[in-house]
């Protein structure tokens, strides 16, 4: 379920954790129609015998699938009642520390870093986003995402 918040409330939340996504599974399937979709069928994505005999002992997601996820974290994560709308403004940095395993379920912390006005009635924010594999204890991604909301 997602929090409750009003962007106005972030702004006090400055270097807090302030939330947790639910799990969501990274299936084959997932797998195979982001190759589709971007044009790339890299055999460690999308040839399950193959990639059996390969160091990761079976197929993994591509690092921008897991970077594509970011968006449906944050979705299912907050609720901001006085915001009409929010866009992606870009990453300050973004880098992919694991593998991720066909099958495997992650999901993300946000940590808000920066929350600044902007004109419109709205905010520029920066979270600090950890995405974790369930039963590892290294993430597969950490990523400095700045997103903009208008409320």
């Amino acid at each position: 379920m997602a929090a409750a918040l009003s962007m106005r409330e972030l702004e006090s939340r400055i270097g807090q954790e302030v939330g947790v996504s639910p799990w969501v599974e990274v299936t084959q399937q997932r797998i195979d129609l982001f190759a589709k979709a971007i044009d790339d069928p890299q055999w460690i994505h999308v040839d399950v015998e193959r990639a059996k005999d390969s160091p990761f002992g079976g197929t993994i997601a591509h690092g921008f699938l897991t970077l594509s996820l970011l968006s449906k974290f944050i979705e299912s994560t907050f609720s901001f009642a006085d915001r009409r709308m929010g866009v992606n403004y870009g990453l300050n940095r973004v880098r992919f520390t694991a593998p991720l395993p066909s099958g495997s379920r992650v999901r993300a912390r946000f940590k808000l870093l920066k929350y600044e006005k902007i004109e419109g009635n709205g905010a520029q924010v920066t979270w600090d986003v950890t995405v974790e594999r369930e039963g590892s204890d290294k993430p597969v991604l950490v990523a400095e995402w700045i997103g903009r909301s208008y409320y």
